[in-house]
């Protein structure tokens, strides 16, 4: 029997947490699984569109439940792949963005085993979407910045600091932890006027939101209780948002006052 399975790999970002967001090259590549190795989703709806009777493994990281080390989670794919032949690597926002992607196909590639990508709507661009947040908009801003908060050895990504040089939109991810950090360059930088919105689940229905500037959001956090896992995007554009906007008309009436 082993001589007729054809292993197959297939990474699918299972996008930002809506699960309509999903592709439908991603719900193709899920209905033809044998095996899915997935993440700590924001919606395990989205395993659904996987076979009954496929064997569905919980790799994420989750507090309380086994955590998998990268190298196991590719010895995973490898095994599952030889055995069973369809291995889908299901995982939150887009692959490729943080989400050490390129290391499971490149692992898995180096014993012969096809690998295909299907990318992902990442949290980075569709959660600001969803607050009506353009990350570029003529005239405004001409670019934007993605960056990890938290680097692989914890620490702050140093682009922070040359971002906060810039006058592009900067989408920090993983950053909760670092708001203090992020602040203080931005306000090296005389920044501390930019507009800043934190929204912590976005595109789920437990989404909340923060917004105020680079000197104010530190207090807006504590006040609404965000917490991860939450995206910062600070920049202008933030408050050319409909949905925001009137929360800095406010804001300017009462600095006027």
């Amino acid at each position: 029997m082993h001589n007729t399975i054809k292993p197959k790999v297939t990474l699918v970002g299972a996008g930002p947490g809506d699960p309509d967001l999903l592709t439908l090259k991603g719900v193709k590549a899920l209905a033809e699984a044998n095996v899915v190795l997935y993440d700590a989703l924001a919606n395990e709806e989205i395993m659904n569109h996987a076979p009954k009777a496929a064997i569905k493994i919980f790799v994420g990281k989750r507090i309380g439940a086994h955590e998998y080390s990268q190298d196991q989670i590719n010895q995973l794919i490898v095994d599952n792949a030889l055995t069973y032949g369809n291995v889908v690597r299901l995982k939150g926002g887009d692959p490729f963005i943080f989400g050490r992607g390129s290391e499971e196909i490149e692992y898995t590639e180096s014993f012969g085993i096809p690998t295909f990508v299907v990318p992902g709507i990442s949290s980075a661009i569709a959660v600001p979407a969803y607050q009506g947040i353009s990350l570029t908009k003529r005239g405004v801003s001409e670019s934007f910045w993605v960056i990890t908060g938290t680097t692989s050895d914890r620490n702050l990504s140093d682009d922070v600091a040359l971002a906060a040089q810039s006058s592009a939109t900067v989408v920090i991810l993983m950053g909760m932890s670092k708001l203090s950090q992020i602040v203080s360059l931005f306000q090296k930088e005389s920044k501390g006027e930019t507009p800043v919105a934190i929204i912590q689940n976005g595109t789920t229905p437990q989404e909340k939101v923060g917004a105020g500037t680079i000197d104010t959001i530190q207090q807006v956090v504590a006040k609404n209780k965000l917490s991860s896992p939450a995206i910062i995007i600070i920049g202008e554009v933030v408050k050319e948002s409909s949905k925001l906007k009137g929360f800095y008309e406010e804001f300017i009436a009462s600095e006027i006052r």
